[in-house]
């Protein structure tokens, strides 16, 4: 199978070697392996564990020949469900929450409106396709470029050699050569780059837009939740679209108690839910937090350089 003909959704037709009814190929950092961690906590869904790098966290691991045999496209999270794969984390929360019993139906509510809501929450926070473009169309979209600065620091200490390792390997040669860009100008240059600077820029002032939706979504019911009284696929999606932000130090840019309080709120919410601690912030590695503190000094450090990121 050719990394392009790899599709979304439930494979049956493809058998891989398995010794739990559900295991599951993620990576700490991974937006979409927190997501789909998250809906597994939520669903008490046990799984057999198989932690796999990405750059960002150390190495290529995703494109060494090991793991494209389980995805040749060399993304994550793969779940594998009795030996079957199920590929895009939009598609994986969902085929997980309909095998979950009750608890599924608490996250993908049967009743067509509610659902409908989920269903459209849930594509505003996933990313479809090329990341690079959509950004009107989806809060997900924006996560990539709002998240260059935070992978130029995480990658400042991953050797070059490693990084292109990406270029021999990686099916996409894009992201490779982007995070050779990053790894070479670190984080107070790379922003010199048109690309990188456009895309941040870009991603912010589209965040905005979405975060605005996601206030009047929050400020349309009384409920604690996206659709309403029940924390659903939606909420899943974007506590680790928030976690993001926070993690690239975005938070006071986009919500505070006077700037958008019903996301304030919500996020603070999400906070105190046992599967956003377990399956997010248990699990976020000591070279993901050295970024993150490389990323808050950088731009307390440098203030053209925040104000270049923040737009202010």
């Amino acid at each position: 199978m050719s990394p392009s003909s790899v599709t979304g959704g439930h494979h049956p037709e493809i058998n891989l070697p398995f010794e739990e009814s559900w295991e599951l190929y993620h990576n700490s950092f991974s937006l979409c392996s927190k997501k789909l961690r998250v809906c597994l906590s939520e669903l008490g869904l046990p799984y057999r564990d198989h932690p796999i790098d990405l750059i960002e966290t150390g190495s290529y691991q995703n494109v060494g020949r090991e793991f494209l045999a389980i995805n040749p496209a060399g993304t994550v999270p793969v779940l594998v469900h009795e030996g079957h794969p199920i590929y895009e984390s939009h598609d994986q929360i969902v085929y997980a929450a309909r095998y979950a019993g009750a608890a599924g139906e608490c996250l993908l509510p049967r009743e067509e409106a509610a659902m409908a809501l989920v269903e459209d929450w849930v594509d505003k926070a996933s990313l479809v396709g090329d990341p690079m473009h959509g950004r009107a169309l989806r809060a997900g979209h924006c996560v990539p470029g709002l998240t260059f600065p935070l992978f130029a620091t995480t990658v400042s200490r991953i050797p070059v050699a490693e990084i292109l390792k990406g270029l021999l390997r990686h099916p996409n040669k894009e992201r490779p050569i982007a995070f050779l860009l990053l790894r070479l100008l670190g984080v107070e240059k790379f922003w010199r780059v048109p690309l990188f600077r456009a895309a941040v820029a870009q991603s912010r002032e589209a965040m905005h837009v979405h975060l605005d939706g996601l206030e009047a979504q929050l400020q349309s019911h009384e409920g604690p939740w996206i659709v309403g009284d029940e924390f659903t696929l939606a909420d899943v999606s974007w506590v680790v679209l928030l976690d993001r932000l926070v993690e690239a130090d975005w938070e006071r840019v986009f919500w505070s108690e006077e700037l958008r309080p019903g996301v304030a709120a919500y996020w603070n919410r999400l906070q105190s839910r046992p599967s956003y601690r377990s399956a997010v912030t248990e699990m976020r590695s000591d070279h993901i937090r050295e970024g993150i503190e490389e990323l808050r000094v950088a731009k307390l450090r440098d203030p053209l350089l925040r104000e270049i990121l923040e737009g202010s």
